[in-house]
Order: C-alpha cells, then structure tokens, then sequence
C-alpha cells in the first residue's frame, strides 16, 4: 500500500501555484490599464497639441512652395496619396534641407548633361577596348572567393542600438510594479497622431497649391487623356503576358481535395530534425588542409538542411534576406536519411508536402494537357497555403540518360522539360522549395540534372562516432537498457559499412517486447544485433567513392575543388594539354 502522505500535494507546489496565479492577475490588470491609457493619451494629444501640429505642418508646406518657386521659377508638384503625400518630401528633414536637395540635384543634372556632350565628342578607340578584356582577364584570375557581407548584421545592429538608446540606461526605480510608462505612450501616439493630420493637412494644401497656380502662374488644369490610354495599353499588354489560370472558377479547397485523392498531396511523417542523428568528423578539417576533399560529415548535412530548407521556409523574414534557394538535391545511398530529411523539413516549417516522383504521377492527368493541368494545381495550391515542399524522389529518373524498357510505360521523364520552367516561375517571395532524392546520380543527364538543381547536398554513410552515437540512442529509444554487457564500441567498429536504415531496422528487429521484458535477467549484448546484420549488405567505400567522383565533375563540385586548390586545377589542366601536345609532336618527328 502507498504511504499515507503520498497523494498529498506539497507546500512548495501550493506556493507556487498561488504566485502564477497572482502573477497572471496582476499582467491582466496591467494589460487592461495599457490599453485605457492609449486611447486616452491619444485623445488628450489631440486636444492638447493636434492644432499646433497643423499649424506647423501647413507653413512647412507653404514655405516649401515658396522656395520652389524662387529656385525653379515655378510651383512644385505636389505628392500624390499613393507617393506618400508630403512625407516623402519631409521625412526627417527641415525645410532648409529640402531647399539643399534641391539646388543640389539641379547641380548634379548640369553636371552630368556637360559629361554627356564631352563624351559624343571624344572618339572611341579600338586598342583601348582589348587592353581593358585583357584587365578583366587578369582581375578574374586574380580574384579569390569572399564571404558576401551578412544581410542580417544591418538589422541587429539596429535592435541594438534601439536597446542602447532606449533600455540600457533607462531608470525604472520608480516602476517598481512595471506598469506601463506614459512618456513612452506619448512618443508612439505622437507620431501616430502626427500622420493622421498629414493627411487632412494634404487635401487643404493640394487645394491651396492648385489656387496658387492659377492666380500667379495662371495655369490651367488639362485632363490627361494620352496618360490613361497609354496606362490602359500598357496593362493590356500585361494581361497578356500573365499565365491563365486554368482552374479560376475553383475555389482552393476542391483543389486540395482533389490532389489529396490523387495522391499528390501527402501527409508528413512527425519527424524533427533532431532525430537525424550525427557527430561532426574532426578528421575532414585536416584533411581540408591537404587539399583533399572529404565528405561531409552528418552534423554537416544537418546544419546545410537547416540553412537551404528550414530556416528560409519557416521565417518570412528570413526568405527575404536569405540567399534565394529554389531546389535541392540530396545525394547518398539508400538508408541513409534522405526521405527522413525532407520530412523533417515539413515537420519544422509546418510546410505541405506535395509528391511528384514519377512513380507517383505515373498515369494521372495523362497527355500534355493533363501535365500541364496537374503542375498548375500543384503550384497553385502550394503558393496559397505556402511554406510548401515539392519532393521528387528518384529524381535521376527524370533526367535518365536511357530509359529502361521496364520503365518506358510509366513515362518518367514528363517533368524533364517542365521543371526549369517552373523554377523560372517560382517568385522570391514564394516560400516553395523543390527537393530531389536520388540514389543514383550517375543516371542522370548531368547538365539538365545540374541545371534544375540549385544546391546538392551529399549525405554519407555514417562513420564511426556516428555509429557509436547512433547504437546509443535508437536502443534507448526502444526501450533497450545500456549495461557494460553491451559494447557499444564494439558494435560501431563492427558496423562499419552500414547506414541509418540497417541500424534502426536490426534494433527494432531484436527489441521485440518478450526481448524488452528479459533485459532484468538476461542483459543485451553485441553479439545479439550483428547476428542480426550478417543478412545485410552494407555500403562499400567504392559505392562511396563514386558518388563523390560524381559531385566532382558537376558545376559546384568544380567551384568547390578550385576554392581548395586557389586556382591551381586551371593551371595543372594547362600543363597537362601542353604535354601532351609536345609527346605528339615528338612523336610525328619520329
């Protein structure tokens, strides 16, 4: 029987219960009070300091007109409501310095019609233009690879300097229950209050400019009918260009349906990216050193995972500034986490996940219609209810250079020539991603395969403190108990070879629930999950060593060996021609 204080809730936790409870209160009352003292300080503004704000908005303006006239010889045009009105001209600014730009800007136009004509009088000359291929030559060879100024530095350093300005030496001795503060409410609604009367301050200052013009220009206001038909051609010629929307009398939700019952559209598998398990391989750095590329390490997958896939889907903001990532190819053996990868990516960002490998979209929406219908869809679909993943598996299908005879009823190669087309498409702000798998790269057509794909990421069999890591967690997860009976060391040698996929299938394999239930008696061991192995093949190091022969010879590859070597590659390759030139020779005079 239990102990008769065992149900019994503790002090401590009674306490702290009352504390949130209070806590909650207390940011309630708080939040209530806030939103009084907006509308209120709001108001109080308007009465107090909104005629003065009018006022000294409308003799800026008029001065504006003023000086204008005096410089130029005529009235100003005023801003339109869509330009911004006045704000555009007085962001930030006196009205001395709107006067400044002006005069300068004249200065500037002077400047640059007198470097025109100096120009047309000069004559080009020939000799100059090769000198100047043969510098551009050289600045090319010269150039080594840079690391492009962080987008995102400019931003921090603002909230930075936002914090220093307005919190780090901010008093707060008297708010010692934190309520809010009224100066700060007062600076907001200033600026809220200050925008609102532009507003009204620009309709009566239009109408006083157009006055002004009549009375001292004598300028008469003419409809500009050329203008709007000039606007109504150009939109027309817009419309033309724009895609028709083949599905516009349906609305997205019989869309969604539809591609749920055809299959395109698939739910994701709950997978989080923490799951792909991995350590980083310290021997690549020295490696790096001696010129030799390795191959990526897991940790290495995941964190480009992250930086092409998640971070851009899941943050707006990020999409923005981020380098503009459209496809991604993930290259490796089977096993080793590929699909697993692209599930974590809709499972992080929250992203639909649509299927289009060709054993997938093998006999629906047949015909050259029917494709075209289809990808509409799909592409439809996926920028209403973005972030969106496009996942093509067996990718090298689309791109073989010989379809098998097997395969040629399925047609895979149907999105050869549309996915370049759609990637032309996608805009920048289209949070949609397109992710290949493949296992077998070498299939494939390498420069339509490479042209499709923006980004390749190869992911590698495991390697040893991967493994050891690996065996650790998955028997965990299963419910298996790590005893000095169990050599995980042992295993992760012994397995050397093998992937993810046989690790986690061995262990599920010999953790049935009676194994689970003899673990007190009877503790795990090695010998165990090899056993269960010896029906397995693994990975070889050539099966390795062929997909990184492959990513050598395609564009990024390339980049990638000349930022290791510093250009030397070039140079070798020259050599190399050189000799074998000068072999032939010497054999002909022979």
């Amino acid at each position: 029987s239990p102990h008769p204080l065992f149900n019994k809730v503790s002090t401590t936790i009674i306490q702290a219960e009352k504390v949130n409870r209070l806590r909650n209160e207390v940011q309630i009352k708080h939040e209530e009070d806030y939103k009084e003292a907006i509308v209120t300080i709001k108001n109080d503004l308007r009465l107090t300091e909104g005629p003065d704000i009018k006022e000294s908005l409308q003799d800026q303006i008029r001065h504006w007109f003023i000086e204008c006239r005096n410089l130029t010889g005529t009235f100003p045009d005023y801003p339109s409501i869509e330009e911004g009105g006045s704000a555009i001209i007085f962001s930030e600014k006196t009205t001395q310095q709107v006067i400044d730009d002006i005069i300068a800007s004249q200065e500037e136009e002077e400047k640059n019609e007198k470097k025109k004509e100096k120009k047309k009088e000069k004559k080009p000359k020939i000799a100059k233009k090769g000198k100047k291929g043969t510098k551009g030559k050289y600045k090319e060879e010269d150039e080594e690879w840079k690391m492009s100024p962080s987008v995102f530095l400019h931003a921090m350093e603002e909230e930075n300097n936002i914090y220093k300005e307005m919190w780090m030496n901010k008093d707060e001795s008297w708010n010692f229950p934190q309520d809010y503060d009224p100066e700060m409410i007062k600076e907001e609604k200033r600026k809220e209050l200050k925008s609102e009367i532009r507003v009204q301050v620009d309709e009566l200052m239009r109408q006083e400019l157009k006055n002004l013009k009549l009375i001292v220009d004598r300028e008469k206001e003419h409809p500009a009918k050329t203008g709007k038909k000039k606007g109504k051609k150009g939109k027309k010629g817009k419309k033309g260009k724009k895609d028709k929307d083949l599905t516009a009398d349906r609305t997205i939700e019989s869309l969604y349906k539809e591609l749920v019952e055809e299959g395109l559209l698939i739910p994701a598998l709950k997978v989080n990216l923490s799951e792909f398990i991995g350590e980083y391989s310290y021997l690549g750095t020295t490696l790096r050193q001696v010129s030799i590329e390795p191959m990526p390490s897991l940790l290495d997958v995941r964190q480009l995972i992250t930086l092409y896939g998640i971070l851009p889907l899941g943050s707006a903001a990020v999409h923005e500034k981020a380098p503009l990532v459209k496809s991604l190819l993930l290259v490796g053996p089977a096993g080793v986490g590929k699909k697993m990868l692209v599930h974590a990516i809709c499972t992080e960002t929250g992203a639909n996940l649509f299927n289009l490998s060709s054993s997938n979209i093998a006999r629906k929406y047949p015909g050259k219609n029917g494709l075209q219908m289809m990808l509409h869809i799909v592409f439809k679909v996926a920028r209403q209810l973005q972030p969106s993943v496009v996942w093509i598996e067996d990718t090298e299908k689309t791109f073989y250079k010989k379809v098998p005879i097997a395969e040629k009823k399925n047609d895979p190669k149907r999105l050869k020539k549309q996915l370049p087309r759609i990637l032309k498409l996608l805009k920048p702000e289209d949070r949609i991603l397109i992710v290949g798998t493949t296992q077998r790269p070498f299939d494939a057509e390498l420069q339509s395969f490479c042209k499709v794909y923006q980004k390749i990421i190869l992911v590698p069999r495991p390697d040893y403190a991967s493994r050891y890591v690996l065996w650790k967690q998955i028997i965990q997860r299963n419910g298996g108990d790590l005893t000095n009976a169990l050599n995980i060391s042992c295993l992760a040698k012994v397995t050397d070879g093998f992937t993810q996929g046989h690790i986690v299938k061995v262990v599920k394999d010999v953790l049935t629930d009676r194994r689970i239930l003899q673990q007190a008696h009877k503790p795990l061991t090695a010998v165990e999950f090899i056993m269960a192995m010896t029906s397995m093949n693994p990975v070889y190091k050539e099966e390795e060593e062929s997909f990184k022969n492959w990513y050598a010879k395609t564009p990024l590859g390339k980049k990638r060996v000349l930022a290791l070597t510093g250009g030397d590659t070039d140079k070798a390759k020259d050599k190399g021609k050189k000799k074998g030139k000068k072999e032939k020779k010497e054999k002909k005079k022979k």
